[in-house]
């Protein structure tokens, strides 16, 4: 992607030489979780997209997604009751530093079928006609098997047989099952029952992998850098200046869009500072970084899918991704 001079936009590289002390020292605490909330999580989404795509270059992809966010906030609130685990299963999971809900392993209720046609039904009454209404339309006629085999390798990442153009939609689907699975088991059981996990950079409900992190602000908060789960939506405090895929302190700097004086960063919608890439020298990996200090109004899925130019720029400087975005996924086609 190159800009308006036929010339790819600047990158600014910091170095990070030691970890960044936070304020634990003090005896400051803060929360290890922050479950989704039920009236917020896809609403703050689309609205969020629709201000980034305002002047966009992805701008109908964005509208696009906001759209499907939508219809998955109007599902979310009134989901039907799912099948949940048993107290015992939570609590052994805990025990042992893993998820109780496995993305890759939990059995999914009949019920997200369901209501994943109810969501393709309301998301198609604000499409256009055009090919997207027709792979949703092909999405809502298909049989639960192969809709369910879709789903199994979304949640296990496998790319080998997944419909691209059908991904989006299913995983809107599983992401509103999720989301509602991980707080009616709160509901259920409490907060608490949900615990750190090792490694620590899978998310503790679902074991999912994060699509950003996000430094947020707040009096018990601030400063405070949590990973957002690309599937369920909960996030989790992860130290800062710690790799995100090894675990390494050492090797880590920080890549941004560079903005040109007195305007945007390029191609982002963010204001400048608000979105950066998190490298680490030691694996070759990158996690992209939103900070509400720069931008109060950021929110993790809909800055990452905003800012996709910084990922080509960082992926073409050598750094691998290691977030995971259930709405922008790369890969070849089913054949």
């Amino acid at each position: 992607m190159t800009s308006s001079t036929g010339s790819p936009p600047p990158i600014r590289t910091t170095r990070v030489l030691e970890p960044e002390q936070i304020a634990m020292q003090a005896g400051r605490q803060m929360p290890f979780l922050r479950l989704p909330v039920r009236s917020l999580a896809f609403s703050d989404r689309q609205l969020r997209l629709r201000q980034l795509a305002a002047s966009h270059p992805m701008r109908e992809y964005l509208i696009f997604i906001a759209d499907l966010a939508q219809a998955q906030h109007q599902v979310l609130q009134d989901y039907a009751p799912v099948e949940l685990p048993e107290t015992e299963a939570l609590e052994a999971a805990a025990k042992v530093l893993k998820p109780p809900m496995p993305a890759f392993g939990w059995t999914r209720d009949a019920v997200w079928l369901k209501e994943l046609r109810r969501l393709l039904a309301l998301f198609r009454a604000r499409l256009p006609e055009g090919s997207a209404r027709d792979t949703l339309d092909r999405v809502a006629a298909a049989d639960d098997a192969w809709i369910d085999a879709q789903a199994d390798r979304l949640s296990r990442r496998i790319m080998f047989g997944l419909d691209l153009a059908a991904a989006p939609l299913i995983a809107a689907g599983l992401q509103a099952y999720w989301t509602h699975l991980v707080l009616q088991v709160a509901e259920s059981a409490g907060e608490n029952i949900y615990g750190r996990t090792d490694p620590g950079n899978e998310c503790p409900c679902c074991g999912s992998a994060p699509t950003v992190s996000i430094t947020r602000i707040g009096a018990d908060e601030a400063g405070f850098r949590y990973l957002h789960c690309s599937l369920c939506g909960t996030e989790w405090h992860y130290v800062r200046i710690k790799c995100t895929h090894c675990e390494s302190t050492k090797g880590i700097h920080f890549e941004s869009l560079s903005p040109q004086p007195g305007v945007e960063v390029p191609a982002t919608g963010a204001r400048e500072g608000a979105v950066k890439a998190e490298c680490c020298d030691s694996c070759g990996h990158y996690l992209k970084q939103v900070v509400m200090e720069k931008d109060p109004e950021v929110e993790p899925v809909a800055d990452d899918l905003a800012s996709v130019t910084l990922d080509l720029l960082v992926s073409e400087a050598g750094h691998q991704r290691s977030g995971h975005n259930l709405m922008l996924l790369f890969g070849e086609p089913e054949t």
